[in-house]
């Protein structure tokens, strides 16, 4: 009988190891989406009517989401070589604009990184409804290499936006009109039709 004792031991400080040792690899990550996998543990715990309502809820949209869908994750978009920007196209506010030259209703900053290219370009704009962007809506700059930079919004400031949210070696975007600023980064890149 000792020896089944220690043998439960030994297993229960491995089981207790590892379990440390996964929640110390997960501290400040998000948490993984249930599957089914999860029921069975759940209902032997009695926690599957728990599971079930909460799923319930998520599903009748009565829980409660973060401001604004999130934006998808770019990983390996690497930036575009610099060309001269031709058009802004803010798809959602029903806006196309020439860009660039003097007289038009936008303009790039000369002594910015092109848009697309690494770092931070600013475009400006008169009388944009720019607080109307969220989180996850695109902005398209048309550029003169025959490629469309695609540009996902992070954040939307009425009261501008300071140096915080460069990233150097990233492609970004820094859209201006009046107080508002919006920073968003390169997600994608297509051929302007």
């Amino acid at each position: 009988m000792p020896r089944a004792k220690w043998v439960v031991g030994v297993l229960t400080v491995a089981l207790l190891g590892v379990g440390i040792g996964m929640l110390r690899s997960t501290e400040g990550a998000r948490p993984s989406a249930a599957t089914a996998a999860d029921a069975l543990p759940s209902r032997a715990l009695g926690l599957s009517g728990h599971r079930r309502l909460v799923e319930q809820l998520e599903h009748s949209g009565q829980h409660a989401a973060a401001k604004g869908p999130r934006p998808a994750r770019a990983a390996g978009i690497t930036p575009l070589r610099a060309a001269r920007p031709l058009r802004l196209h803010i798809p959602s506010l029903g806006i196309d604009l020439p860009l660039g030259g003097d007289g038009d209703e936008a303009s790039w900053d000369h002594d910015t990184p092109a848009p697309g290219s690494a770092g931070t370009a600013v475009v400006t704009a008169a009388d944009l409804r720019l607080a109307e962007l969220r989180r996850g809506l695109t902005v398209e700059i048309a550029r003169a290499d025959g490629r469309t930079a695609v540009f996902t919004v992070d954040r939307v400031s009425p009261g501008g936006i300071s140096g915080r949210g460069r990233r150097p070696g990233r492609a970004q975007l820094r859209l201006i009109s009046g107080e508002t600023t919006v920073l968003a980064r390169l997600t994608g890149r297509h051929r302007t039709g």
